[in-house]
């Protein structure tokens, strides 16, 4: 089958925000949603989005494969005072049933591509530091891992 990576559009986030709660589901927090669906679709697809996302798309093949999205990479712009506008990746899922296909390597790939045609000072992003998976695909990247920072928030 036939693999796509392309831009979400308004009609994807129906089940992005289900492969949202399926990567929340695998980092042990699945109640830690609690995003609207409407509120999701204002964010990214609003006259003023906050977010934008690329999807990988299988095309539909047969009733055992009915096509779908089998990963995403969320992102948002991210301001530093030091190294000017840079890409953070929020989230990159590729569903369960779908990795060990490269998936995952096409998504960052355009990630990055993205980030150059913005002519953004790179990417930053997190990781948990109990998923030695992803950590280790991301080593395929020259990543650079910070162990001096620590995660700060307040919930309002």
């Amino acid at each position: 089958m036939s693999i796509t990576i392309r831009r979400a559009v308004p009609e994807d986030c129906p089940q992005l925000l289900e492969l949202v709660k399926e990567l929340a589901a695998y980092e042990r927090a699945p109640g830690e949603v609690t995003v609207s669906l409407d509120h999701f679709i204002q964010s990214g697809f609003s006259q003023h989005p906050v977010w934008w996302a690329f999807v990988a798309e299988e095309e539909q093949g047969s009733q055992s494969n009915p096509g779908g999205l089998l990963g995403f990479a969320l992102y948002y712009i991210r301001f530093s005072t030091w190294k000017g506008q840079r890409m953070y990746l929020e989230d990159i899922l590729v569903t369960l049933p779908a990795r060990g296909r490269g998936i995952g390597s096409m998504l960052m790939e355009r990630l990055i591509q993205e980030a150059r045609e913005r002519q953004f000072s790179g990417i930053t992003w997190q990781v948990l530091e109990w998923n030695e998976t992803a950590i280790n695909f991301y080593k395929k990247y020259e990543t650079k891992f910070d162990s001096e920072w620590v995660n700060c928030f307040i919930p309002v």
